[in-house]
C-alpha cells in the first residue's frame, strides 16, 4: 500500500490568501484526491459537502482566525503526524493479516476545520475523519490540545476502516446497524492496540453506565436494520441524524461508537483476535462472538 498525504497546509495556506470568488474552485482542485470518496456520495458538489456535511472551514467569507490556524497545524506537525501513525496502522493490520485486500494507493486530504460548527467542535472536540471509502482518507481539523495531539490516531482508525471495506462490501442501501456499529468499535479498539487508551477519540467515552446500559439494549435490539437513510441515529445520535434530514429514533449523541466498543471487546475476549486481526470478519461474526443475536 501507497499511503500518500497531500500538502494540504500549503494549498490552504495559498487559497485562503485568494479573492473569495477565487476559493471555491481552489477547494475544488485541492480536493481533487478525494473524487472516489465524492462519487460515492452521489451527485454532490464538494464544496457543499465540505462546507454543509464535512464541517470545513468557509470559502464564502473571510475569517482571520483561518490562516493561524492553519500555521499552528504545519507549525505542530500535523501531516507528518498523521504519516507516521499511517505507516504504523499499516504495518500493524499487514502484518497481522497477511495478503489482506487494500487499494493500492491511499490518498489522505487534511482541511481545517469551521470553528463555529457544533458537530466538529462539540460533539468531536475539534477533529474527526471519513475514510471508509478505499483509497480516501478526509481528516477534518481546528487546533486545539486534544485535536492536536490525536489527529494521528484518528488517522489509524480510518486507515482500519478503509482496509475493512476493501474486504467487506459497503452498499448504503443494505448496509446494516450492525456492521456500522462493528465497524467503529473495531477502528477504535485498533487505536487502543497502536497507542493505548488515552489515543482514543472522545466518540466511545460519550457513554457510561446506565445511559450506555440504555443505548446498547436499543441498538442490540434493532442491530439488523438496514440502509443508510435509517441508521444515523443509531450510530451519530438524533441531533446529527436530524442535521442529515433523517429521522431521530431518541439516542444520544455518538451511541452508535460507544456501543459498538463494547460489542468488540466482548467479541476480542470471547475470540483472543486482536482488532488488526478482525479488520475483514463480517460483522455477523464478531457479533455473535459477542453474544448478540442476528436474524439468520
Amino acid at each position: 500500500m501507497k499511503i500518500v498525504v497531500h500538502d494540504t497546509a500549503s494549498a490552504m495556506i495559498d487559497l485562503l490568501q485568494r479573492p473569495l470568488v477565487e476559493r471555491p474552485e481552489a477547494l475544488r482542485e485541492m480536493l481533487q484526491p478525494l473524487q472516489n470518496m465524492m462519487a460515492a456520495m452521489g451527485n454532490v458538489d464538494p464544496v457543499e459537502m465540505h462546507q454543509r456535511l464535512g464541517s470545513g472551514f468557509r470559502v464564502d467569507r473571510e475569517d482571520p482566525r483561518y490562516l493561524p490556524a492553519v500555521r499552528q497545524m504545519r507549525d505542530a506537525g500535523v501531516w507528518n503526524q498523521i504519516e507516521d501513525s499511517l505507516a504504523a496502522a499499516w504495518e500493524r493490520i499487514s502484518g497481522a493479516v497477511p495478503g489482506v485486500k487494500h487499494a493500492e494507493t491511499v490518498h489522505v486530504v487534511v482541511v481545517l476545520g469551521n470553528p463555529d460548527d457544533d458537530h466538529l467542535m462539540v460533539r468531536s472536540a475539534g477533529y474527526f475523519g471519513m475514510g471508509g471509502i478505499p483509497g480516501a482518507i478526509q481528516l477534518v481539523v481546528w487546533p486545539n490540545d486534544m485535536s492536536l495531539r490525536n489527529i494521528g490516531h484518528a488517522a489509524a482508525h480510518e486507515l482500519h476502516h478503509n482496509v475493512r471495506y476493501a474486504n467487506v462490501v459497503w452498499n448504503p442501501m443494505t448496509v446494516t446497524l450492525g456492521e456500522w456499529v462493528v465497524s467503529e468499535g473495531l477502528a477504535e479498539a485498533f487505536v487502543r492496540e497502536l497507542a493505548g487508551e488515552q489515543a482514543m477519540g472522545p466518540w466511545t467515552k460519550k457513554l457510561t453506565g446506565s445511559e450506555l446500559d440504555s443505548a446498547y439494549e436499543r441498538i442490540t435490539a434493532d442491530i439488523d436494520i438496514a440502509g443508510m437513510q435509517n441508521l444515523t441515529a443509531y450510530v451519530l445520535g438524533d441531533a446529527v441524524a436530524q442535521r442529515m434530514g433523517q429521522q431521530p429514533v431518541g439516542l444520544p449523541e455518538l451511541a452508535g461508537y460507544a456501543v459498538g466498543l463494547r460489542v468488540v471487546d466482548a467479541h476480542l475476549a470471547a475470540s483472543g483476535l486482536t482488532a488488526a486481526e478482525s479488520v475483514a470478519l463480517p460483522a455477523r461474526e464478531i457479533l455473535t462472538n459477542a453474544g448478540v443475536a442476528t436474524s439468520a
